[in-house]
Parts: structure tokens; sequence; C-alpha cells
């Protein structure tokens, strides 16, 4: 397997230890070492990371419509149901959480004033509320909404939510200002999935008006507030007077404009269209380096892109596994067969110029809870990957079709998977769609392998419980090892890093065993801006924080 070296990994992913410190202080963890280096804001060479820096008020004008080129489009902007990064570029702007990741990774409150308090017994937390907040639409930011919310994620039939905020119990509300959590059992996960969409609070007014329908015209805490949606086309957010904080935002207006090829993308920033283009083509990155216009934002991401094998998902995502008649997903010998037929390095090399990187494991070689065996990989080999194919009473060449988004690098990542596979005896064969029909499609089941990935969180068990537990909401694949479990439910009541760091260990080595999903590479974030723009940041999570840019004077 080809690592992430300490240098190439760089300040970000170390970050991820100094994040584990701060979610410790919730569950009663060990401290662990806070290693920081420092962050520069201008460009980078290619294993270094460039966050942005923030704006300086005095050098930046008031007003002004910033354009982002969006390299797709986001799903529901709903925070129970939405799955996708790209939305998570909106919330940022418009639904602010109870916590967020700053530039280190760490979390920091948000909407709540402080870092929650936890019991000794580690099954009730307190978290004390932001006072005189409003939402978009003028009603009150108070613990009754952030009890609507949070019990929203947690029935909702089609919540993402549910399997991140694990084991509540319930929601208590004894004043205005203040939210107790009950916990079944300790949960070390929690605070950092209320640094995510778990812990944007929506109006409780909008919920009982919208429903199911509240991504139409979704009201939260913000710096802005929606304005209009065009399907396919563009979406939009107005400067919020209602926010606590208005006096550091600058921007008029923020639209998302969806454009997905990266050329494109890349031709509208240099003409001044957008003034920030997301996902940039590692066949771009060294030309926009040149550019004296332009700055190349990049961090390593703290999640993975891999495949997906639906060996259960035949209702539905969230429903009852069901046996489906095919080898690859009948038989763990021909999914093993299937990722011994795939040199990692060798794509990432001939697809990317060798700007991310390969992985094997949901658990970035960087975090304080990776271990030798959560980096465990294995080797290509195309001879085995035939010999399994044997075994398992496969035919040769053996056909695979696999859903991808219809995006340029997408498309040349399947090819080159293509061509690799035919060595260890697979005919795979390549459904493009656009990016918001693949998830719908993978959500109903109706795929065979799919490529998709994943943006990354702080905590390890957002990177794994959610698409490999048992009924986890998230869980696609319609994936159900029992041993998996009970690692993973060990991992995540456990207040020990240590143990933690062991668990995760030994749920790897399941997971590569029955090869629901198989982990392909890590990617950079890329983000193009102008230099006209200042106060644009992209953090480890590899959200774009555009709420406080503003155009330099």
């Amino acid at each position: 397997m080809t690592n992430l070296s300490v240098r190439e990994t760089s300040r970000v992913l170390r970050a991820a230890v100094a994040a584990a410190a701060v979610v410790c202080t919730v569950v009663a963890c060990s401290p662990v070492s806070n290693n920081e280096g420092e962050t520069s804001g201008g460009d980078q060479s290619a294993g270094q990371d460039s966050f942005g820096t923030p704006a300086d008020p005095a050098a930046v004008k008031q007003g002004g419509k910033l354009v982002i080129a969006l390299s797709a489009e986001p799903d529901a902007l709903d925070p129970t149901l939405s799955r996708s990064l790209y939305s998570r570029y909106v919330f940022q702007a418009m639904c602010q959480k109870l916590y967020d990741v700053n530039e280190q990774a760490q979390v920091v409150p948000q909407l709540a004033t402080a870092l929650p308090t936890t019991s000794g017994d580690g099954r009730t937390v307190t978290i004390p509320l932001r006072p005189g907040v409003r939402f978009a639409d003028g009603t009150a930011f108070d613990s009754a909404a952030v009890k609507a919310t949070l019990q929203r994620h947690l029935t909702n039939a089609r919540s993402a939510r549910k399997s991140e905020l694990g084991p509540i119990d319930g929601v208590d509300t004894p004043d205005a200002q203040t939210v107790v959590l009950r916990l079944k059992q300790p949960f070390a996960p929690l605070l950092g999935a209320l640094a995510d969409r778990a812990g944007m609070i929506m109006s409780a007014q909008a919920l009982r008006a919208k429903g199911d329908d509240f991504a139409s015209a979704p009201v939260c805490v913000g710096p802005f507030k929606f304005a209009k949606r065009v399907p396919q086309n563009s979406i939009e957010v107005v400067r919020d007077p209602n926010y606590y904080d208005a006096s550091k935002v600058h921007l008029d207006t923020i639209s998302w404009r969806i454009l997905t090829d990266a050329s494109i993308r890349a031709a509208n920033l240099r003409s001044g269209d957008a003034q920030v283009a997301d996902s940039i083509s590692t066949q771009d990155v060294a030309a926009l380096r040149q550019d004296p216009a332009v700055s190349v934002l990049q961090s390593q991401s703290l999640g993975y892109q891999g495949l997906t094998i639906n060996i259960g998902n035949v209702d539905g995502v969230g429903t009852a596994a069901k046996p489906i008649n095919r080898p690859l997903a009948q038989n763990a010998k021909v999914r093993q067969a299937f990722e011994h037929a795939i040199d990692r390095k060798a794509l990432v090399d001939a697809v990317f110029n060798g700007l991310h990187a390969a992985a094997c494991s949901p658990i970035s070689p960087a975090s304080t809870f990776s271990s030798p065996e959560a980096q465990t990989c294995p080797a290509h080999d195309p001879a085995k990957a035939k010999q399994l194919l044997a075994e398992a009473g496969v035919q040769t060449p053996y056909a695979v079709t696999m859903l991808a988004s219809n995006t340029p690098d997408t498309l040349r990542l399947a090819q080159a998977l293509q061509s690799m596979v035919k060595d260890g005896g697979f005919d795979l064969k390549i459904n493009p769609v656009e990016y918001s029909s693949l998830l719908d499609e993978q959500d109903r089941g109706n795929f065979e392998l799919l490529q998709l990935g994943w943006s990354g969180r702080i905590d390890p068990d957002a990177n794994i419980t959610n698409f490999v537990g048992t009924g986890a909401s998230q869980n696609v694949a319609g994936y159900s090892n029992p041993q998996l479990d009970s690692l993973l439910t060990q991992a995540r009541q456990s207040g020990d890093v240590e143990q933690r760091r062991k668990l995760y260990g030994q749920a790897v080595t399941v997971l590569q065993q029955d090869d629901a999903l198989i982990y392909l590479y890590r990617q950079r974030n890329l983000t193009a801006v102008s230099k006209q723009i200042q106060g644009l940041q992209v953090y480890p999570d590899g959200v774009i924080r555009a709420a406080f840019a503003g155009f330099g004077k």
C-alpha cells in the first residue's frame, strides 16, 4: 500500500489529533497531544495545505454578489435529509450549527456558547445556547427549537441523521437557553455529530408549516437566508438582517451555479463570471497556480472515495436487507477479487497526476485512531483475483455494471478502473448519471456497484458506522455483519482512545473480509478563488466557507 506520509498529509490530518482531544472533553477520554504547525493563506505546493485567511474588514467592500461555480447539484436543503457535500456548502452560509469545526479541525461553539458538559456516567449532556438569536423568519432560536430539530432527526422516516445521533433517549429543555440530552449509554462521537448537519437547528415554525417539504424554503440561523433555487442550475441566498453577528457579513448575495465540467468552471473563473470554483480538476491545478489572478486553496480530505457494492438493498435504504441473486452480492470472494484487481497507486497517479493518495480504509493514516491494522491494504494481484473468481464458480470475464457521476473526472476514473480490472477477470460496464440522480438511485438500491465518496468527519465513527452499520441511515449497500456492529458499538461507547484505536483496526479487518465497500483513495480538497475575493476559506472538513468573504477594495 502507498500510505500518506506525515509530510504529505501535512497539518490538516494531524489536526484530527487535536480534534480527538476536544471530543474527549465531552466523553472523558484520555487527552491526546496536539502537534500543530503554521497555516499559510497563500498558494502552496502540492503537499502543503492552504485554507485561506479571514477577511480584513478594512480591506473589504460592503455589498456585491459572490458567484461560486459548483461541480454538482446539492441534494435536499434539509439538514435532516441531506447526504451530499455540496448541500453543506450552502448550509454553511444559512444554517448554523450548535458547534462548528475550525481551521485546526477542533470543535468550537457556534449556536452553543460553550462545549457541552457531561455527567460522570457519560449519559447526560448539557448544552448552553446563545441568547437573543433569531431565525431568518424572525422567530426565536431557543431550546424548544433545538428539541424540535433533534426529535425530527431521530424520528423522520427518511432521516440521514438518526445513526449519527446514536443513543439519544430524550431531549429536555429546563429553560430557553439550555438543552439536556439524555443518552441510553455513553456516545463518544456525539460532539462531532453536532458539529455537522445533526447540529443544524431549523425554525420550529417553518418545520410545522412545511414538514417534509422544508427543503423548498429552508429556514435556519445564518449570515444569509434562502432566496431561490432553480433545479440543476443555481441556488441563491441573500444577507439575513436578523443574523446575530450581521456586522461580519459583507456580501449581499451568494449564488452557487451548477457547472459539472471542471474545465467550464475554470473558464468561468478566468472570465470573471464566477469568483470561486470548487473541486478543481487535478488536470487544471498546475495552470491555475500559474494564473496571477487566482489562488488555489487545498487541504487533504478527512474522507475517502470508494466503491459500494449492493449486497442487500432491495427495497431502499433503511429497510431490511434481502438477498440479491448476483454473485457479486452473494459471495465475498467475488468482491475480494474485484479489490485485488485494483492498483490504487497506479489509479491515482494516472487519473489524478498523483495529487490524491491511495487509501484502503475509512480511517486516515494520520488520525489519532489509526493503527497498522487500520491501514492494511489488500495487494493488487490480478492472478489472485482470477483465482478467487474460480473458487466462487464464476465464469470470466464477469460482467459488473457501475453507477457513477457523469462528471469528466469521475468518468476518467471509471474508464481507468474499467481497463484495470480486465486483467483480474472483470468486464466493467459504466452507467454515468447526473449526481443528484445518482443519490436517488443509490438510496433506492437501483445499482450493482456504485462509485461515490464521503467528505469525512473528525471522529472516525462518522466515516464508518452510518455507512456499514446494520440498518444505518446511509447504509446503501444493505450490508449487515453482527461482528462489525459489535465492534463499532464498543468504539462508540468507549472513552479510551487506545481502546477505540484497537477496535477500529479490528473493524477494518472485518470490512476488508466482506468488501461491501472498497476504499480507493483520499482526495485533496482543491478550490480556486479569484484574488478579488478576501476571506473565503476551506477547512479540513472540505466545506467552502463563503459567508464572511467579500470583494477587496
